[in-house]
């Protein structure tokens, strides 16, 4: 797969993970950095290091390009490029949890495709391995959340968007839950993990443990594992895992600082983002197997979620960040026609929407996209039946 002297990585996105995913990149002697696509007129991108990279080809970036990395944090542009890039035979890394709970099921077996380290479900997917290489028996993804705010206003999310040096529209997808609620749906989806409610339990406490026992309960009573969240201001910028060992291990976990049992947590501190990534280009470099996607029969979507009354004939330019919509995780089998937040982009109203309705696809008009006939597909294809259609033993 790979015959040149140095892996050739081309880059999809000029944001603040490809920025500074490429200005490592040159300090990896096995890689170089190929082409980096973006949508913007190349004179406009006069901030990005890289300048004699860019191209506005995505045919020049697959030619050029022996993996593709994709952390634009966009759908319907990804479900395109990662299309384009898979069909050409190339291997594709993202950073992209969005792209892979709405269209990424319909690619999960058509190449190599592979969400990275560096963001939370990467993070929790490489602490499962080692869980389960220890002999551990994982009961609980878990995510640690700082803070939450379902209806931020747009001064608070502006300030702290300058402050922290990204848009608006991501920290408002931070702060409401929606990213987070992304991240959980997918790591669920490719570990056969449930959720033990809409939105999750997200228990709020600065004990770790007493959130482990909540969730790990849960997860027992359901009798699969469950991705969920904690929610504190106090507990580390990371992941966790609950999980159970054999009972001829407690003397030895005890030994050990685990606890008594009968779930231990196991943790980890710190998120890295894109210096984290090269940890996952590495294994694909070495052929092994994709650490995470979405599986081709996912069973948990993000649902779209009014943040307030939505009257027919408004415009809804993007769901996503918005002060319009937010995020939440739904069993697919029990939301039969929501509209996924993945999706909400170009959003006409046609039906009255109250505050906290998930809104079905019913109740908008999109305009036609690759990535909206996808979503359909993968819904007949999990569903069993072309959506909307009513089980005949459900009547």
């Amino acid at each position: 797969m790979f015959d040149t002297p140095a892996v050739r990585i081309g880059v999809v996105g000029t944001g603040f993970v490809a920025r500074h995913f490429c200005l490592e990149l040159q300090h990896r002697k096995p890689y170089r950095l190929a082409r980096v696509l973006t949508r913007r007129p190349l004179a406009g991108t006069t901030e990005f290091p890289f300048q004699d990279a860019l191209t506005n080809s995505l045919v020049e970036l697959i030619d050029h390009s022996d993996i593709i990395f994709e952390c634009t944090g966009d759908v319907l542009h990804a479900t395109l490029t990662i299309e384009a890039a898979l069909a050409a035979g190339k291997p594709v890394l993202t950073l992209n949890p969005e792209f892979h709970v709405t269209t990424g099921s319909w690619f999960a077996d058509q190449g190599y495709l592979t969400e990275a380290e560096g963001d939370q479900p990467g993070c929790q997917a490489s602490l499962w391995e080692e869980a389960v290489a220890m002999g551990f028996e994982p009961l609980v993804l878990g995510n640690m959340k700082g803070f939450l705010n379902r209806f931020p206003v747009p001064e608070e999310m502006a300030f702290w968007a300058e402050k922290q040096g990204i848009s608006t529209t991501m920290v408002t997808s931070f702060t409401d839950g929606t990213k987070l609620q992304v991240e959980q749906a997918l790591v669920g989806n490719f570990f056969g993990a449930g959720i033990a409610q809409d939105e999750l339990i997200g228990p709020e406490t600065d004990d770790l443990k007493e959130a482990s026992t909540i969730l790990g309960d849960a997860a027992r009573r359901l009798g699969r594992p469950i991705a969920d969240y904690v929610l504190s201001r106090k507990l580390p910028h990371g992941v966790f895992i609950v999980a159970a060992h054999e009972a001829e291990q407690q003397d030895a976990l005890r030994y050990l600082k685990m606890g008594e049992g009968p779930y231990y947590t196991i943790i980890r501190n710190n998120i890295f983002v894109h210096l984290e990534v090269f940890r996952t280009l590495d294994r694909m470099v070495r052929r092994r197997e994709p650490l995470l996607h979405n599986t081709t029969h996912p069973t948990i979507g993000v649902a779209a979620v009014a943040k307030r009354d939505l009257a027919p004939g408004e415009a809804i330019e993007r769901g996503c960040g918005s002060f319009d919509m937010r995020g939440i995780c739904v069993r697919l089998a029990e939301h039969e026609r929501h509209l996924p937040i993945g999706l909400a982009e170009g959003v006409r109203i046609v039906r009255p929407i109250q505050k906290d309705q998930v809104i079905s696809l019913d109740d908008v008009e999109l305009p036609a996209s690759r990535a909206l006939d996808i979503w359909q597909k993968i819904e007949e294809r999990v569903l069993g039946r072309p959506p909307g259609r009513k089980d005949a033993r459900a009547a």
